[in-house]
């Protein structure tokens, strides 16, 4: 191979593979070493030098000038030293080169081979930065097949595993089917790097936020808790930074079509979207949307809630297997303990509302419902309080229908 070629192939592989010619150059010079010390037995007195530019490279052997020869890979005679050069005295060093097309068989092989090593080393520890550098974001990927049960997904150019546990329940992939995935690790292996990913991880619903909502990826909105049940539902609380942007709304968007997109991906998770509030009280309130409140009581030190919502809305409150309690504690960090109106007159631990209760007052005059728009023409994005969406985009706020469905 001439220069010329060599300095193609090495440019070619930089482009390509996205390894530095400099670090080619190095595995070159460490292959002419290696081959000098299996055909001399040593490379102790071995120097390369290459030049980058044209990829010219010499190798030499630093030869000790005396008397009497006793070791001639690394010794040369005087007489021979004089037949180079006259000057040359005892204890001179001479630089002999050696001719690469010199050494034996073996010694090209192995040298090629340490070129060789060396490549699928950097290659290896490319895409190991590549993908470290995209740990806990999501990427778009391509179903491969099912490993067991688990699911290999191509993400360009490595494969990424899905384990069962991070599948979530009753999803069903099919080959070339692309998803969206949480890369939860990056490990790197010698054989290149492991990918570890995720479906149902909440991170995963706050990144699809950040790229469906602009507010949200500037960070005019911020999300500020997340809680999620994989497949079933997921509560977010959002607050905004500019206080001439709704963040509930700008989540929603124009007829709901930027939550509908990550419901959509999500294959018909439901999502909650809350207003967040430092207040714990009202934040617990919010937090147990759709289903109306009348009273919070929060003790902020232990954690704890005491909840009391009117009687036909307990059964929302508490949520299908208790998933909206559930859901509420782990967004808000508070246990919450929620009683209907009639079991805390029975227990005592609700005083008489009667004069400043009016159930009229539990329902937001602002918020909006789907329910009014029944053909899906919902209004701008202004004056959501909370919002709830399935896959076919309709609103849960409608707290009869709701109750009914999870009793």
């Amino acid at each position: 191979m001439s220069n010329n070629e060599l300095l193609e192939a090495l440019n070619i592989l930089e482009q390509e593979k996205n390894i530095s010619k400099d670090t080619l150059l190095e595995a070159i010079e460490n292959s002419l070493v290696t081959a000098c010390k299996n055909h001399f037995g040593t490379s102790d007195n071995v120097k390369v030098s290459i030049d980058p530019e044209t990829c010219e490279f010499h190798v030499f052997q630093e030869k000790t000038v005396v008397e009497n020869v006793e070791d001639p890979v690394e010794q040369i005679s005087l007489v021979n030293a004089k037949m180079i050069n006259s000057k040359y005295e005892i204890g001179d060093v001479v630089n002999i080169e050696v001719q690469s097309k010199e050494f034996g068989r073996i010694a090209t092989q192995n040298a090629k081979n340490v070129i060789l090593q060396k490549i699928r080393e950097e290659e290896r520890k490319v895409l190991y930065d590549q993908y470290y550098s995209m740990e806990k974001d999501v990427v778009t990927g391509v179903v491969q097949r099912y490993v067991g049960r688990n699911v290999s997904i191509n993400l360009g150019r490595v494969d990424a595993i899905l384990t069962e546990n991070e599948q979530v329940k009753g999803e069903v992939f099919q080959p070339t089917e692309r998803i969206k995935v949480y890369i939860l690790e990056v490990k790197a292996t010698s054989k290149g790097p492991k990918v570890l990913v995720s479906r149902t991880h909440p991170e995963l619903v706050k990144r699809l936020f950040e790229s469906e909502v602009a507010e949200v990826r500037e960070g005019i909105v911020e999300i500020k808790a997340i809680a999620r049940e994989a497949g079933s539902r997921t509560k977010i609380a959002v607050w905004s930074n500019d206080p001439d942007v709704d963040p509930v709304g700008a989540c929603v968007g124009m007829n709901g079509a930027r939550v509908n997109a990550i419901v959509g991906e999500l294959r018909g998770e439901k999502i909650d979207i809350i207003t967040w509030n430092e207040n714990p009280a009202m934040m617990i309130e919010n937090a147990l949307s759709p289903a109306k409140v009348i009273s919070v009581i929060a003790d902020a030190e232990e954690k704890s809630a005491k909840v009391v919502v009117p009687d036909y809305q307990l059964s929302l409150a508490i949520g299908k297997e208790g998933q909206n309690a559930r859901l509420a504690a782990r967004l808000t960090g508070f246990k919450i303990d929620i009683k209907s109106e009639t079991q805390a007159r029975e227990s005592g631990d609700f005083l008489d509302y009667e004069n400043d209760y009016e159930e009229d007052e539990y329902y937001d005059e602002d918020s909006e419902s789907y329910e009014d728009y029944e053909d899906g023409s919902a209004p701008a994005e202004e004056g959501y309080e909370e919002d709830s969406y399935e896959a076919d985009g309709t609103e849960e706020n409608n707290a009869g229908a709701d109750g009914e469905d999870r009793e």
